[in-house]
């Protein structure tokens, strides 16, 4: 008898999976991706071929990965860019063989840092063949739990496609968590002479169609590289490693086992006061060298603290000139609860870490047992770590950056025609500007600590 064995598929899908697709956007949004899914793979023991070393009976990375008929893993991810070459190095790279190869979408024509590129003319073409792919990902889940989508706001495709994208996301998975990884623009460094304008359109689309977004900035990370890891000239390879370690450490609790567990759908009720309110920041420490961990204690406590520095953001922007409404810290490793109450009793008696009145509490906290896992020699191997997501009026520093870097460039009407040409309307520009100075305001009022402006923030504001 030649038949085959049989084999039990009855324990690939669980009927407890909370599965999470990745859906990574434009250069910097694949980039990244392929970091966090390096990282992944890493902590899994999934070889680079999708293949899985020890099978130790544990099912709950399945979150991430979708089980073959052959046995293999394949990431629930999809990577779309307008044109091909950086998906082309993902195809030919190490892990070209992990992603599933419809799952790579590549367009012929470039973006060229134009969002309305992106959003009507080359972007649309694209938009089909990328809502079929993520539904049939989707119907190889038992309970989708939700989207993580990665993009810059900066370049042409991250915002125009991106915006694009969610705005159909929105629609057809209305009830879904969707939490967006952005690359903001840096306060010095700059990628391309439209950014602003870029992002201003994009945060729009963000503002309306995102469940929560956690702002990144290629300058702070750079800055974090440099002083924290010694690298003296870092490569965006280094950037996406560290916030490979930020995805890492938000998923963590969905894919092992953990004392105290932190759902994705935990996120938005635990940081988000009101549905505009949703642009967070985040750090991670230790981010440290191998060469100083060894003369460092990094106890519960000591990391806690550096997760609320300044030098730890992940963000430029400076959260002592503002106040928190709300953070979530998630601790890997070797960290027991009782720790984690005295590092949080201490952060509060800390006169730099201000609360608004109206939030009594203002931690979330989450406790997971695998120790966090690093790729390459730069960041040292270490027992516990911390990753601390904040809801901060200092946050509208970054968006008030961005609209004096656009007003100037829009009251001369500069390089808008490139817009116009691809069928927008200057009108587009005026609404977004606007919605981000709603936003600023909100912001602004809440910092006040809302005093006599609960009506402000009735229903009807929104």
């Amino acid at each position: 008898n030649n038949c085959p064995p049989h084999k039990d598929t009855s324990n690939l899908y669980p009927s407890n999976m909370r599965e999470i697709i990745s859906i990574h956007i434009g250069q910097a949004g694949v980039q990244t991706g392929n970091a966090c899914w390096e990282l992944f793979c890493l902590e899994h023991g999934i070889k680079p071929d999708g293949t899985m070393d020890v099978d130790n009976g544990d099912t709950s990375f399945q979150t991430f990965f979708n089980e073959t008929g052959r046995g293999k893993y394949v990431p629930r991810a999809i990577m779309v860019d307008l044109e091909p070459t950086v998906i082309d190095e993902v195809r030919s790279g190490d892990y070209g063989k992990l992603y599933h190869p419809d799952g790579l979408i590549t367009g012929t024509e470039d973006a060229a840092n134009n969002y309305a590129r992106g959003h009507y003319t080359v972007g649309k073409d694209l938009l089909d063949t990328t809502l079929n792919r993520i539904r049939k990902t989707a119907d190889q889940c038992e309970g989708l739990q939700g989207f993580l989508i990665f993009h810059s706001v900066g370049g042409g495709t991250g915002s125009g496609f991106a915006s694009l994208l969610l705005e159909n996301l929105s629609q057809d998975y209305a009830k879904k968590s969707k939490l967006d990884f952005c690359i903001y623009p840096s306060p010095q460094v700059s990628t391309s002479v439209v950014e602003p304008y870029n992002s201003v359109l994009s945060t729009h689309a963000l503002l309306e169609h995102t469940d929560v977004a956690f702002m990144l900035d290629n300058e702070a990370i750079y800055n974090i590289c440099k002083r924290n890891l010694n690298i003296p000239r870092p490569s965006y390879s280094h950037l996406n490693r560290v916030v490979a370690q930020i995805v890492s450490s938000l998923t963590s609790s969905l894919r092992f086992e953990g004392s105290l567990n932190v759902d994705m759908n935990e996120f938005q009720t635990n940081l988000v006061p009101y549905p505009r309110i949703h642009f967070l920041t985040c750090s991670y420490a230790p981010l440290i060298s191998t060469e100083k961990a060894r003369r460092e204690r990094m106890s519960v406590a000591e990391i806690t603290k550096a997760a609320f520095e300044k030098e730890n953001m992940l963000c430029a922007c400076d959260p002592r000139q503002g106040k928190y409404m709300a953070t979530c810290l998630m601790y890997r490793g070797d960290v027991v609860s009782k720790d984690v109450s005295d590092a949080v009793s201490q952060v509060k008696q800390n006169p730099s870490v201000q609360f608004v009145d109206w939030s009594p509490t203002g931690f979330k906290c989450g406790i997971n047992q695998q120790k966090p896992t690093v790729v390459g020699d730069d960041f040292a191997k270490t027992d516990r770590s911390v990753c601390m997501l904040a809801n901060t009026t200092a946050i509208s520093e970054v968006f008030s950056r961005i609209d004096k870097k656009f007003d100037l460039m829009f009251g001369k009407r500069a390089f808008v025609h490139w817009y116009v040409g691809e069928g927008m309307e200057e009108g587009e520009f005026i609404e977004a500007r606007e919605d981000l100075a709603a936003l600023e305001q909100d912001y602004a009022e809440l910092a006040n600590d809302g005093q006599g402006d609960e009506e402000a923030f009735s229903d009807e504001a929104y």
